[in-house]
C-alpha cells in the first residue's frame, strides 16, 4: 500500500497545517473506539481492514457482518469524529467493508440494501431542474445512508464503458458551458485513479480547509473538486475498493459545495466502485454516455447503459464525441472512427442523442492549456457543438418527468 503523498510544492500533504499522521498514532487512537459485539476496542478485536493515508486525507475499512452492520454504523460515526479530532487530519472517512467468506468461515456476507434513487420532480419556478431526492438506503438491516447533497438541485453523470473516448473533455466543457449560460454548476472528479480535471481546468492549488469542510475551487464559473488537486500530478493513488468509496463520500459529504443547479460528475471508465458509490449515496438525476462512433467503443457504451439501467438511473442520452475530423488546414472532413454511430445506437436503446463533437486540434490543445474550448474559442464549431450538448442536457433536466423507482436489493 501507498501510505504517503506529497504536494507539487514539494512539501508533505496536509491541509490542516500539520504534520501528517502516522499509521501507528492512528491505531492508537482508534483503541477508545469498543467493539459492542466482543467488548474489546476496535484495534484489539481485528475489525481494521486497513488504514490510508494521504497527508491530512485518512481513510479507515472497518471489518462487518451481516449480524453487526446495524451495530456498527454507530461505531463507524464514533470513529470518523475521532479521527477527524485528531491533530494533522483534515478529513477522515470510515467505511464498512464485508468479511471475506474465507476470514469469516460460516458468517454470512452482509446484504447491501438501498432503494432505487427517486426521480427527478420535474421542472421548478424559472426554468430549474427539477430536485432530486436524497437518502438512497445502505448498510445491513436497510440503514438509511447520511444525506448528502442537500442543496444540489440536480446531478449528472457523465460516464463511458471504456477509457480513451473524450469523456472528460465532454464533462468539463458541458459543466463550463452550463456555467455560462447563467446556472450555478459544480464539477466533481470521480475518478480517483486517473483525475484529470487539475490540468484541464488549469488549476494547481489545493482546496482550503474552512473547519472540517475542504473549499471547492473555482474556474471559469464552476466550483471544483478532485483528488488531484490533493497530491502531485504523477502519484499514483494505489487504493483498494473500500478507500475509492470512503474518498468518493469524502469528496461528496465533506465539501462545501453550496446550492447549486447541477452537478456534473466525471465519471471513471467502466462499472466499477465509483459509479456503485455514486449510485447508493446520491439520487443521481440521470446520466450522458460518452462513446466514439465505432462498433468497439459502441459495446462499452452498451456496458454502461446497461449498469445504469441495473440500479435505476436514467440515461439522458449519448454523446458521439470525435464524431469525425476536421484538417486544421484545408478543413477537409474525415471520419476516422466511423460516423453516426452513437446517434443510431441511442435509437436502438430508445434514448435521446444528445450531440455529436468533432475531432479537432483546437480541443486538445485548448484542454492541455487549462482552457476548456467552449470558453477559450466560443465561436468556434467544437464549442457550439459543446453548448448544444448542454442545451440538450439543461432541457431533459428541466423538462422531464419521472417517477420514482421501485426498492432493489444487491447480495
Amino acid at each position: 500500500m501507498h501510505n504517503g503523498g506529497r504536494m507539487r510544492n514539494g512539501g508533505r500533504m496536509s491541509m490542516a497545517g500539520a504534520d501528517a499522521p502516522s499509521l501507528e498514532g492512528l491505531r492508537a487512537a482508534l483503541r477508545a473506539i469498543t467493539d459492542p459485539a466482543s467488548g474489546q476496542d476496535i484495534v484489539a478485536a481485528g475489525l481494521i481492514d486497513g488504514i490510508e493515508v494521504r497527508g491530512g486525507l485518512v481513510q479507515v475499512a472497518l471489518l462487518t457482518d451481516r449480524a453487526h452492520a446495524a451495530k456498527m454504523e454507530p461505531v463507524r460515526k464514533a470513529a470518523e469524529v475521532l479521527l477527524a479530532r485528531l491533530p494533522g487530519v483534515a478529513n477522515a472517512s470510515v467505511v464498512l467493508t464485508a468479511h471475506n467468506p474465507s476470514q469469516a468461515g460460516a458468517q454470512a456476507a452482509p446484504a447491501v440494501r438501498r432503494a432505487a434513487p427517486a426521480q427527478p420532480a420535474g421542472p421548478q419556478p424559472g426554468g430549474q431542474p427539477g430536485g432530486h431526492q436524497h437518502g438512497p438506503q445502505h448498510g445491513g438491516h436497510g440503514q438509511k445512508a447520511a444525506l448528502l447533497l442537500p442543496d444540489v438541485k440536480a446531478i449528472v453523470a457523465v460516464a463511458s464503458g471504456k477509457g480513451g473516448v473524450g469523456k472528460s473533455t465532454v464533462a468539463v466543457n458541458l459543466a463550463v458551458a452550463l456555467a455560462l449560460q447563467g446556472h450555478k454548476v459544480g464539477l466533481l472528479d470521480a475518478d480517483i485513479y486517473g483525475p484529470s480535471l487539475p490540468r484541464m481546468l488549469g488549476l494547481a492549488r489545493r482546496p482550503e480547509v474552512h473547519g472540517d469542510k475542504m473549499q471547492p475551487l473555482e474556474a471559469w464559473g464552476v466550483k471544483c473538486m478532485s483528488i488531484g488537486f490533493l497530491v502531485e500530478e504523477e502519484t499514483p493513488m494505489i487504493w483498494r475498493g473500500p478507500m475509492v468509496m470512503g474518498a468518493l463520500e469524502q469528496m461528496l459529504g465533506q465539501v462545501t459545495w453550496g446550492a447549486l443547479d447541477v452537478l456534473v460528475v466525471d465519471m471513471p471508465p467502466g462499472t466499477g466502485d465509483a459509479q456503485l458509490t455514486m449510485a447508493q449515496r446520491v439520487a443521481l438525476t440521470g446520466a450522458v454516455i460518452v462513446s466514439t462512433p465505432q462498433d468497439i467503443a459502441l459495446i462499452d457504451a452498451r456496458r454502461g447503459v446497461k449498469m445504469f439501467e441495473r440500479v435505476h438511473v436514467p440515461v439522458l442520452g449519448l454523446v458521439e464525441n470525435m464524431s469525425f475530423y476536421c484538417c486544421p488546414n484545408c478543413g477537409h472532413r474525415a471520419e476516422l472512427f466511423g460516423h453516426g454511430g452513437a446517434r443510431l445506437e441511442a435509437a436502438r436503446l430508445g434514448t435521446t442523442f444528445l450531440g455529436e463533437v468533432p475531432l479537432v486540434l483546437e480541443v486538445r490543445t485548448a484542454s492541455d492549456a487549462g482552457t476548456p474550448i467552449v470558453a477559450a474559442a466560443p465561436e468556434s464549431d467544437s464549442a457550439k457543438a459543446f453548448r448544444a450538448v448542454a442545451d440538450a442536457v439543461w432541457a431533459k433536466l428541466a423538462g422531464t418527468v419521472r417517477a420514482a423507482g421501485p426498492r432493489i436489493v444487491i447480495d
